[in-house]
């Protein structure tokens, strides 16, 4: 019968604590919030909403905080020649993506790069996806029968449904320029 300092020293014990060690180490996504939006550069100072749990030696574990993400590239909807914007704010929450390799020269330059450095899953190489939120921050009076393009109060939209209506709501000014003609057609035009 093995003792039990041979099975803590077995390749398969050590086998499971390199595992365990790697995989404490390696960033996929967890819920961020926005600190500082950079509106020419598309990046943000981002910090990580969920905290490290850190152990050393025999010390208890304790929360650490993880550091500010800088220059993280933020993602808007966008693509053949078109794009959707939205004014980020300080506040906002995100979902930080940690992507697979080092992005450094694509965010540059651009196309297809060669790494600048050899990393998986690093903090250093993540992105920010708008539009995900804690259970507090919930869409209020969210459409479960209609497309919309709001804000989130509701008193501005643009709603598509399914009946092939398009309903448009302000709480302000309707502006509309047109450097060519603007047509309206329709078998019936009420105009109060």
């Amino acid at each position: 019968m093995s003792g039990i300092s041979e099975r803590l020293d077995s390749p398969d014990e050590q086998q499971r604590r390199s595992t365990e060690n790697y995989l404490a180490n390696l960033r996929v996504a967890m819920p961020g919030e926005i600190v500082r939006f950079d509106p020419s550069r598309q990046t943000a100072t981002v910090r990580p909403l969920i905290t490290e749990n850190v152990q050393i030696d025999d010390e208890p574990v304790e929360a650490v905080n993880l550091p500010l993400l800088q220059d993280v590239p933020v993602k808007f909807p966008r693509a053949g020649g078109f794009c959707i914007t939205f004014p980020v704010k300080g506040g906002d929450e995100c979902l930080i993506v940690f992507c697979d390799m080092c992005i450094d020269g694509w965010w540059q330059s651009g196309g297809v790069q060669n790494q600048m450095e050899t990393r998986r899953h690093d903090l250093s190489d993540a992105t920010a996806l708008l539009g995900i939120s804690s259970i507090p921050n919930a869409i209020k009076d969210f459409s479960t029968t209609s497309a919309m393009f709001r804000n989130e109060s509701k008193s501005t939209y643009i709603e598509i449904r399914d009946d092939g209506s398009v309903n448009i709501n302000v709480s302000g000014s309707v502006n509309i320029k047109a450097t060519g003609a603007a047509n309206i057609s329709a078998p019936t035009i009420n105009l109060n």
